[in-house]
């Protein structure tokens, strides 16, 4: 794709088949909206990423240019903002991805909390930033065993959420191609999803046990929240990557405000605490404990 002059006014567009270009006071619209209604950081350096991803947009949406993009997202900014967040970011996601967190919710954390919840109160996960679903049902996977194991009739639940639109329809349909499995055993395949058949025999559902333990909403992590917590462990996992520090600051303590005292923060591997706040210690890779007052 030909990169824009700098001279060029956004309004201008391309003769060839890279359709219109972004240019230089649409991108700095779009900077500006992706930061204020997101929390993304977008610099310089992402201008032909995201002109490659909003053509799709405007095509879909049948608009001539960058600007008249724009001028939408003016008139309405929510309604055009889950789709605009899901074309910028990339979700990456995997069962069982950094299989060490989930390790200790099994060995560890999910035997601790269902013993003490046994005589009442319930027992919360959230999955901030939940993509296509491979996470929530990942944990939905681990929680069902250890139910099963420890505890069943224990009120447990697990919330899901995401900006993107696209995402949210595939996390609530819970169909994934065969091969999305990868991480999976065997023996969990057999007992967590439904093969399909005929015209869809490389593909799976996941198990409606998953499904009654898991509850997809949409959510914008810089608005308003509706639930109240507390949870037990809140799992926000490569999502704050996207974050510039005082953003990534306020997340943290608004996510210290829903867990209690020894509460779970999970970030992605190649996320960190340090300096953003010190109301966690750090006791395992990438896994943050709620220090008590």
């Amino acid at each position: 794709m030909a990169a824009q002059p700098a001279a060029m006014d956004g309004n201008a567009a391309a003769a060839g088949v890279g359709g219109p270009l972004l240019g230089d006071g649409e991108f700095d619209f779009l900077r500006g909206f992706v930061y204020e209604h997101c929390g993304i950081s977008l610099g310089e350096h992402k201008r032909q990423l995201v002109q490659g991803r909003l053509l799709r947009r405007l095509r879909a949406l049948r608009l001539p240019d960058f600007a008249s993009y724009c001028e939408l997202l003016r008139r309405d900014p929510q309604g055009e903002l889950g789709e605009l967040a899901s074309a910028i970011s990339t979700n990456v996601t995997s069962f069982f991805r950094e299989s060490h967190h989930f390790d200790l919710l099994a060995n560890e954390l999910l035997p601790r909390w269902i013993a003490e919840k046994k005589h009442g109160g319930r027992l919360r996960l959230w999955s901030a930033g939940c993509a296509t679903g491979e996470e929530p049902y990942t944990l939905a996977m681990v929680l069902a065993e250890a139910l099963e194991k420890h505890g069943a009739g224990i009120d447990a639940k697990i919330l899901a959420t995401d900006l993107s639109p696209q995402a949210l329809d595939t996390a609530r349909q819970g169909v994934y191609p065969i091969d999305r499995l990868e991480g999976v055993s065997a023996e969990r395949r057999r007992r967590w999803f439904l093969r399909g058949e005929g015209e869809y025999a490389d593909y799976a559902c996941v198990h409606p046990r998953l499904r009654e333990l898991v509850s997809i909403l949409p959510l914008n992590l810089l608005h308003e929240w509706p639930m109240q917590g507390p949870f037990d462990a809140i799992f926000c996992r490569n999502v704050v990557i996207y974050f510039d520090k005082p953003t990534k600051q306020r997340l943290f303590q608004r996510y210290a405000g829903l867990l209690p005292e020894g509460g779970y923060l999970f970030l992605g591997h190649s996320e960190s605490m340090h300096g953003l706040n010190d109301s966690f210690d750090l006791i395992g890779r990438t896994v943050y404990r709620k220090r008590s007052a």
